[in-house]
């Protein structure tokens, strides 16, 4: 236990539970029971999700408990004490690696991704600032915590059958896992498909709080793919996307769409005023010929463009607010959800974005190549009225009719939302297809990963 240097959490349970003269857990007076078989069972599967057996002692543990039982046993390394104390620590460390995996995942993606990209510094900013991360990952999930480990521990000490239940019952209820695993497992990959194959196993571990087979009308947007799919029950809408660029990544959650907004407001991001409006300050042409206007933070007034300074830009004094209507770059409709980032799905007045295939075109925000068969999607009655309604509100430049206009529509019941972020996307009959990894993020997983290779 001295020399055991990983770092793992479940090692770090399994150094702690000993540390604190834990008693034995999987030996007693009467030697070793069915309980290690039991686990070893399980143990002995791990090649079946590619991993390495040698990361769980697999050979080892069989060997011990083969020496305990047939008394196989020397003066030197194989004294019975030791044997006995290093097959205790072996079984109980490989069980918590395998039972926090397969139920939570072999890395925590909150921590990991949200510690790849930091936000860039105020250019205006004389003082050196701490460095922040740009948060890129919010989904809700569980994760191992001391409760877990300690059930798992109990569990133990339940005898053969419960831990075997335990064992099962911490597999991975995410269908895509065993599409994966089945393609993993009918072999004839080369390296770089496998290790793809790994990585989005991996995805398919963690556990969210919802998930998409929890409802029967959702909307999943795939971020490699460039995706979004409307889903209600056997129908499917699916349309392209624009999306975060690598330098301003879409961040991934799962929210609830629950209110649509036509011809919206856009409030420009301070990021942007920042890095690309605060300069034209003092040229009230660069403003009015794209539908600009400047607006006090505090009173919400609009403020004469002949008045603006960098300085009130800078120092967030004054805000920067585009018109609604044609040109907006939100388009005539924005599809808002919550979430800690300021994102939502919109349309957009560059509609040329969807004929590119790489789409990664946005701040963060996902533009959708079909905003009003999307908007028609949301309602839970299709009335024709406001379905008209909607479609004018979207494409008359004038609005000249007033009572065919509509400003805002809730979304009720609101509508489940999931962004993803799948490199390897299931389909029917068991196949699959690639998507690249415009993020980079398969390549922050598999070093994880490596771990148990």
């Amino acid at each position: 236990m001295q020399q055991d240097k990983d770092r793992l959490v479940a090692d770090l349970h399994t150094r702690k539970y000993y540390q604190h003269r834990g008693g034995f857990l999987w030996i007693d007076r009467h030697g070793i029971d069915h309980r290690a078989d039991s686990l070893l069972s399980f143990l002995k599967t791990v090649d079946e999700f590619g991993f390495n057996k040698r990361r769980f002692f697999v050979d080892e543990i069989a060997e011990d408990i083969e020496r305990l039982r047939t008394l196989h046993l020397d003066r030197q390394q194989n004294q019975v004490n030791r044997v006995m104390a290093r097959l205790e620590y072996r079984l109980t460390k490989s069980y918590l690696r395998y039972v926090a995996g397969q139920r939570f995942g072999y890395m925590n993606p909150n921590f990991v991704l949200n510690r790849l990209d930091t936000v860039a510094p105020n250019p205006y900013d004389t003082i050196k600032r701490p460095v922040r991360f740009r948060g890129l990952f919010d989904v809700k999930m569980e994760h191992p915590d001391d409760s877990f480990f300690a059930h798992a521990m109990e569990r133990i000490g339940m005898g053969t059958d419960s831990l075997t239940a335990f064992l099962k019952s911490v597999q991975p209820e995410n269908p895509f896992y065993r599409v994966f695993k089945e393609k993993l497992n009918r072999g004839g990959l080369s390296k770089g498909e496998r290790d793809r194959v790994l990585v989005n196993m991996e995805r398919s571990r963690w556990r969210q709080k919802d998930n998409i087979w929890n409802h029967q009308k959702y909307v999943v947007v795939n971020i490699p793919a460039y995706q979004l799919m409307a889903v209600d029950g056997q129908d499917t809408l699916t349309m392209r996307i624009g999306c975060g660029s690598l330098k301003t990544k879409t961040p991934l959650l799962n929210s609830h769409i629950k209110r649509m907004d036509i011809n919206p407001k856009w409030f420009v991001p301070r990021s942007i005023i920042l890095h690309d409006m605060a300069r034209h300050a003092g040229n009230p042409g660069y403003f009015l010929a794209r539908n600009y206007y400047v607006r006090d933070v505090k009173t919400g007034e609009e403020v004469d463009l002949h008045r603006v300074t960098r300085a009130m830009l800078v120092s967030g004094a004054c805000g920067v607010v585009q018109r609604g209507g044609k040109g907006n770059a939100l388009g005539r409709i924005i599809f808002r959800f919550d979430n800690n980032f300021s994102v939502y799905l919109h349309d957009t007045s560059s509609r040329g974005v969807f004929e590119r295939e790489e789409r990664g075109v946005s701040h963060g925000c996902i533009r959708i190549e079909k905003p009003y068969d999307f908007a028609v999607f949301l309602l839970a009655e299709k009335n024709r009225k406001l379905m008209d309604k909607i479609q004018y509100s979207m494409t008359d430049d004038s609005l000249s009719n007033r009572k065919m206009v509509v400003n805002g529509v809730k979304v009720k019941p609101e509508v489940p939302l999931f962004i993803t972020y799948y490199t390897l996307y299931p389909l029917a009959g068991g196949r699959t297809r690639e998507y690249p990894d415009v993020y980079g993020y398969d390549k922050v997983i598999w070093e994880h990963l490596k771990k148990y290779l």
